[in-house]
């Protein structure tokens, strides 16, 4: 054979060995990103597992999960939490990123920052202080407990356990909140004024039977035997009489005797035990972006000095001659404003929730299958709780003090707070099941109450504020949030009084008098979580003009609401990531774990 018919076979030998070459490192690739995409998927299935096996445990402020149970909450326990999420944490970093699926990395950067969270909460034993101003432990029992998914007479004998376990739990809270008084790491005093009233309202019940813990008794499914329901209506009875309602009266005497008398004096986040490193933890949890508190202050006054200019404007629309301040006066004082009725506020809030439900197809193209439904505050927290809240399942809408409650901002806060707002969104994350519970089940503030704050400005495009009232109270709730950039810095990074945080709302907002209050009081008393709806909201703008100018004509707005809804909630920066591949991609709709919605068709 001659040397040039070798050298040809050798060519061809070693052409042909390429492709099998590169077939052996793509099987050895997927291999090892199977690999990895194993061991990152054990670590949050053990982990979840384990984390809805514990009470109380928060994410980004809120209670994540409903466990259905009270664990023990205990400093030992929380030690015990701190080295388990160091231990993930260690796992996770032994994990080579790159070498995870595509959407495993985002999994795993969603699923690390609740991991550093965690850490960094236990770390600065936020346990120690186990309620603010807006929310508490003794009044999440409830929610805790899942006292609205009892179905079957093993469920309600396994509720009634958890009822007997409350003076256990409370007793642990109580020894926690001790080691906080302590070390000076408290609720500030100056805002714990009524707050004793939700505890009041069970600790003084003469009548087992009208407490919010027998209400599942009331009305009991009838596959249950009768017998069985009476006896387990005893039974309840007997729980709240003897072990709830003793629980409640002695965690009363505590507030009121010991907790109140010893609360710090100050107010700052700052002036806390490692006060600069703990306000700079929660900014970065709430905002998920990296911050400083003078650069958030100063967004915030830019942010106030733009919506005032535009409030101006809408102002001189309605007629009214007087200044900016009279015309507040006017607007928290004129009867034609305001509910006269408790029922009037709830008829108002759901028509405006139909008009919204009339729009929704021109602006989304996947809508959940799931409802929400329209229900007054609680009577027992409702003095000191927010003019509305939002869930997949239940829009609470505050009727107490009705003065206070302005029906021209109610558009707006619907907005927020159902849909297209929190209802839509959360109820869009529990469907999409190809994503993990740490995800669906996640809350990320930045992300969720953004997105609460981009659904009041669709309101604008959706013709919702059809009267200039009706837009000024849109206005002044995007004030209202841009004032809070000001103020929660303001107040734990600068040094502002609980009044100059009042004057500031007052002088800024048409929020009545007690909003405004009970706002200031839940900003002190809450570090960082005021931050995140306003920086959200601008992010999720910025991706949109971003998006808009890139595409151009082939911008789909129903396309770029159902990307960032399809993400659940996530950091901005993750969000970020994904409408730039959005961009890159075309503008193409996403792929969701339920069908596309269906126009009707003619029969």
């Amino acid at each position: 054979m001659n040397k040039l018919l070798l050298l040809a076979l050798a060519t061809t030998l070693a052409c042909a060995a390429v492709p099998a070459m590169r077939a052996a490192e793509a099987l050895a690739d997927n291999a090892t990103t199977r690999n990895a995409d194993a061991r990152f998927t054990a670590i949050y299935t053990a982990e979840w597992a384990w984390r809805t096996g514990r009470a109380d445990i928060r994410a980004s402020g809120e209670v994540q999960p409903n466990t259905g149970r009270l664990d023990d909450v205990d400093a030992a326990s929380q030690a015990r939490r701190l080295a388990y999420w160091q231990a993930v944490m260690r796992e996770l970093d032994g994990i080579d990123r790159t070498q995870l699926s595509a959407d495993n990395q985002v999994n795993y950067a969603v699923y690390r920052e609740q991991i550093a969270n965690f850490i960094a909460d236990q770390q600065h034993k936020q346990w120690q202080m186990p309620f603010n101003s807006d929310s508490a432990f003794w009044s999440d029992i409830g929610y805790q407990l899942g006292d609205d998914a009892l179905r079957t007479t093993a469920d309600y004998r396994r509720y009634l356990d958890q009822l007997g376990q409350i003076p256990r739990y409370f007793d642990q809270q109580i020894a926690n909140m001790r080691l906080g008084l302590a070390r000076g790491f408290s609720v500030p005093r100056e805002v714990l004024a009524g707050r004793d009233q939700s505890i009041a309202a069970v600790a003084q019940l003469a009548d087992p039977t009208a407490s919010s813990f027998y209400a599942p008794f009331k009305a009991m499914p009838a596959t249950i035997p009768a017998d069985t329901a009476q006896a387990l209506r005893g039974e309840a009875v007997q729980k709240i009489r003897d072990a709830v309602i003793p629980a409640y009266a002695k965690l009363l005497r505590f507030f009121d005797d010991e907790y109140v008398p010893k609360a710090r004096t100050t107010l700052a986040a700052e002036a806390l035990p490692d006060g600069k490193a703990y306000y700079r933890q929660q900014l970065r949890e709430y905002t998920t972006l990296d911050l400083t508190p003078d650069e958030i202050h100063r967004i915030g006054l830019e942010q106030v000095a733009k919506i005032h200019a535009q409030m101006l404007t809408v102002m001189q629309r309605t007629g009214f001659k007087g200044s900016f301040a009279e015309f507040l006066h006017f607007l928290r004082s004129d009867p034609r404003f305001y509910a006269r009725t408790p029922q009037e506020l709830l008829d108002q809030t759901a028509w405006v929730a139909k008009e919204v439900d009339g729009q929704m197809a021109k602006f989304f193209g996947h809508l959940p299958r799931a409802r929400f439904t329209i229900q007054p505050v609680p009577a027992a927290i409702a003095p000191y709780y927010t003019s509305g809240r939002g869930g997949a399942d239940v829009y609470l809408v505050n009727t107490y003090d009705l003065p206070s409650r302005a029906l021209y901002n109610m558009p707006a806060l619907t907005l927020h707070e159902s849909s297209p707002g929190h209802a839509l969104q959360l109820e869009l994350a529990e469907e999409s099941r190809q994503q993990p519970a740490f995800r669906r089940r996640g809350y990320i503030s930045a992300y969720g109450e953004g997105w609460g704050l981009y659904s009041e400005y669709l309101g604008n495009e959706m013709g919702i504020y059809d009267t200039p009232y009706k837009q000024f109270g849109y206005l002044t709730y995007q004030m209202w949030r841009a004032c809070r950039l000001v103020v929660d810095t303001g107040i734990h990074h600068l040094g502002w009084t609980r009044q100059q945080a009042i004057d500031y709302l007052t002088q800024n907002t048409a929020l009545s008098p007690l909003e405004i209050g009970n706002e200031v009081d839940r900003y002190i008393s809450w570090p960082g979580q005021a931050d995140s709806y306003e920086l959200g909201f601008l992010k999720i703008l910025e991706l949109r003009a971003k998006a808009e100018k890139a595409l151009g004509n082939k911008f789909d707005l129903r396309a770029f609401h159902d990307t960032v809804l399809s993400t659940g909630s996530v950091p901005l920066p993750v969000l970020e990531q994904r409408i730039d591949r959005f961009i890159a991609e075309g503008g193409p709709e996403p792929t969701y774990g339920h069908p596309r919605r269906q126009d009707p068709v003619a029969p």
